[in-house]
């Protein structure tokens, strides 16, 4: 699986969108580390959980 993300990038969980927009702080295989301004640091594994980029 390739992944168009990166570190530094921002996103958005479409099915929380309460956490508000997070920046991608770590991506290692499908399971990227995410720091979210509303609920903090997620560990999300990009095979069940979609997010998307946005541009800011």
């Amino acid at each position: 699986m390739i992944l168009n993300y990166e570190p530094g990038d921002r996103v958005i969980n479409s099915n929380n969108k309460d956490w508000g927009v997070g920046q991608i702080q770590s991506i290692i295989n499908e399971k990227v580390t995410i720091n979210f301004e509303n609920v903090g640091k997620k560990v999300i594994n990009v095979k069940n959980i979609k997010i998307q980029k946005i541009n800011k």
